[in-house]
């Protein structure tokens, strides 16, 4: 890569907001692009070493990864964290993979990446760096996806989007649609951080179980039009009809409790899970003012309270 070409990469996180784990099979989901994202900084060296110095900070500006590779087998030698460092090894020989002349002729080179929202909050710390490396490495971001960790590419999606986005696989392929949303109730929406992970893995268990395909389908075909419903609706209360909707409808396929049974059975507006579904981010709306909305969830243990317009990318 001559020393001329770009060196600073840049993407987006992501939330779902509806068609969790249903988007494995081809349902339409409303996914939206978080101005926090993480970029990637590249340095040319002017040693020999043929290396690759690797460094990894967190939105607080705390190193939590630094490592080493070897710029010509792009296998990691040294760092901080072994199991990073081979994580990062199998992106960087996928995208050797992918297109055989990156990284060629060998140079030593110093990679920074920077996330702008904490690593711990489930936005795509794994996904912004696919789409900054697939930049880089001028390679496909779903293919690099595919090849090394897998998922639906929703989050790749977003990655790149610069407004709200209808996600989609079709015949096992992503299409992805920019679309028009900044509903007028925008500001009574907050977004909450539970941080209390549920296992995804678990729920595309649960989802797999469902072996009848006409059900399957007719399921599919429900969240397909409550997605085009939720973007859709005008007025709040028509809104948090329909996420309670979905939420009921997850809760029944999944057999997992809703994050408001769990956490706020007293809450005067509605809760939706985000993404991995009871995981890390839910979406709460609300009719009474910003300060006693986040006075509510402090007063439950939830400090980190965010106003969706400061967290999202809107129309």
């Amino acid at each position: 890569m001559p020393d001329s070409l770009p060196n600073h990469f840049y993407a987006h996180g992501k939330l779902l907001l509806s068609g969790e784990y249903f988007v494995l099979d081809g349902a339409l989901s409303l996914a939206i692009p978080t101005r926090q994202g993480q970029s990637l900084t590249l340095e040319f060296l002017a040693d020999n070493t043929s290396q690759i110095q690797w460094e990894s900070y967190d939105a607080d500006g705390a190193c939590w990864f630094k490592g080493v590779f070897d710029a010509t087998l792009l296998t990691y030698t040294m760092g901080s964290d072994a199991e990073i460092g081979k994580r990062l090894e199998i992106l960087l020989l996928t995208i050797r993979q992918l297109n055989p002349a990156f990284l060629t002729p060998q140079k030593s080179i110093k990679v920074v990446t920077k996330l702008e929202f904490s690593r711990h909050w489930g936005l795509g710390s794994s996904s912004t760096l696919i789409s900054c490396l697939a930049q880089w490495s001028n390679t496909d971001p779903y293919t690099l996806l595919q090849a090394s960790f897998g998922g639906s590419g929703y989050d790749i999606a977003c990655a790149q989007a610069a407004s709200p986005i209808f996600y989609q696989r079709l015949q096992n392929q992503p299409t992805h649609q920019v679309i028009d949303w900044y509903p007028s109730f925008s500001a009574q929406l907050y977004l909450v951080y539970l941080g209390k992970k549920q296992n995804s893995r678990d729920g595309i268990q649960r989802y797999r179980a469902l072996t009848d395909n006409n059900d399957k389908s007719q399921l599919i075909e429900t969240i397909n039009q409550l997605t085009l419903k939720i973007t859709a609706a005008t007025d709040l209360v028509s809104f948090e009809q329909l996420l309670l909707e979905h939420e009921q409808l997850i809760a029944q396929t999944l057999n997992l409790p809703r994050a408001k049974n769990l956490y706020f059975p007293d809450f005067w507006g509605e809760i939706k899970s985000l993404g991995a579904w009871g995981g890390d981010f839910v979406l709460a709306t609300s009719t009474r003012s910003a300060a006693e909305t986040r006075a509510y969830f402090n007063e439950k243990g939830f400090w980190d309270v965010y106003a969706f317009d400061d967290m999202v990318v809107l129309n």
